[in-house]
């Protein structure tokens, strides 16, 4: 059994970015991380550009200027413009080879044709330059750069359709145990609705990855051992969820190590959690996640977020930490760390009741988990903890 502190090193050493290319339209590629530089294809702005709604001037010594017409946002006109002579413009609009400053309609009085300023402009005043923010064949955005709606939107200003990526991971979600039925099903004696596929499956379209595959195995050890063959083979990631224990009927452990697959931890001191396992075959990662549902869900958080960050080749790869008041107490029983179901709000957290491994009802109400350290056997009302925040 190793720590938590050893695990987590052990998932960030073993798992590696993916460098696995794809091409996606941008609007579907919020998320993903730039897999090579993208350069420019133009010049932003392509045309001198107006900063404002006023007036494009072409600039003499007098405060007074004679209006001769107007250009809006799209408009391909050139209008020549003499000295002292002035078109009503607007923002976004190409500005006259022959205008030399705009100047914003609140600083004008206008009757008729005739407009008057109140102070001499400099030259190219509220005018963008052609190639102001980036100039064609100039680096947009470098490699490895997260594709957030603003980069989305930039790179479509700039006339890019599609983007190359960082492939995400090609996920399998395997759960085990004869007593999992599905929902709509006829709930029989001694049998219970499997929920730990579409917890996790939603924790993953959370944080965007959507190449899952799911797999439902009974517990019988040469199904378990095929199905467990075909998705290593297939998948860069397997989490499995079950059959990790040291049950008559736990075969997972027992088909991983016929496979021959690389064992770097398994089992963790820590509370809820204990049996977990990571291994790891060729280039696919491997989590063997506790059969109950908050532990699972938890090792998830802890762990498989992890791996999944490196395999993206995130900067950030574990979720944030904060310290908060308790607005609880809370005993805690062995000297395993553990970590507890908690609500976060403003630098506070309340920690809920029941925090058993199996309590998804105090789970879906959780926004955080309070860690709670080897060495300390009780939260008091008042004391400053750590809290884990959750996605969302």
């Amino acid at each position: 059994m190793i720590s938590i502190i050893e695990a987590i090193n052990l998932v960030k050493s073993k798992s590696k970015p993916l460098a696995k290319e794809t091409v996606f339209p941008i609007e579907k590629s919020g998320g993903y991380l730039l897999y090579k530089d993208v350069f420019s294809p133009i010049n932003m702005p392509p045309f001198r550009q107006s900063a404002m709604d006023g007036y494009a001037l072409n600039l003499h010594d007098s405060f007074i200027y004679t209006i001769i017409g107007e250009v809006k946002a799209g408009d391909d006109n050139q209008p020549i413009l003499k000295q002292g002579e002035a078109v009503r413009i607007f923002t976004g609009a190409a500005v006259p080879d022959t205008a030399n400053a705009v100047i914003m309609q609140e600083k004008v009085v206008t009757n008729g044709s005739e407009l008057v300023i109140e102070n001499q402009l400099p030259k190219n005043h509220n005018i963008r330059a052609i190639g102001e923010q980036v100039k064609k064949g100039d680096l947009a955005l470098a490699k490895d750069t997260k594709l957030t709606p603003a980069a989305i939107g930039y790179l479509a200003s700039l006339g890019i359709s599609h983007v190359s990526v960082y492939k995400k991971p090609s996920i399998a979600l395997l759960t085990t145990g004869n007593e999992l039925i599905d929902a709509g099903q006829e709930l029989s004696y001694g049998k219970i609705y499997e929920s730990n596929s579409k917890m996790l499956q939603n924790a993953l379209y959370n944080l965007k990855f959507y190449d899952l595959h799911f797999h439902k195995v009974e517990d019988i050890y040469e199904k378990t051992l095929a199905t467990l063959h075909e998705v290593i083979l297939q998948h860069d990631l397997v989490i499995i969820t079950g059959g990790i224990s040291v049950g008559d009927y736990d075969f997972v452990g027992k088909a991983l190590h016929e496979l021959q697959v690389e064992e770097h931890f398994y089992t963790v001191k820590q509370k809820p959690g204990k049996p977990l396992f990571f291994g790891t075959k060729n280039n696919t990662l491997i989590f063997a996640l506790p059969g109950n549902p908050a532990a699972a869900l938890t090792c998830f958080y802890a762990y498989v977020y992890v791996a999944l960050q490196k395999m993206m080749n995130n900067d950030v790869i574990e979720l944030p930490r904060v310290k908060a008041k308790s607005l609880s107490n809370f005993k805690k029983f062995g000297d395993r760390p553990q970590f507890l179901k908690a609500i976060y709000n403003d630098n506070q957290v309340e920690i809920l009741e029941g925090q058993s491994s199996a309590m998804q009802q105090t789970f879906a109400l959780a926004n955080a988990l309070v860690f709670m350290p080897e060495d300390i056997e009780n939260i008091e009302i008042g004391n400053t903890v750590d809290v884990i925040l959750l996605p969302n």
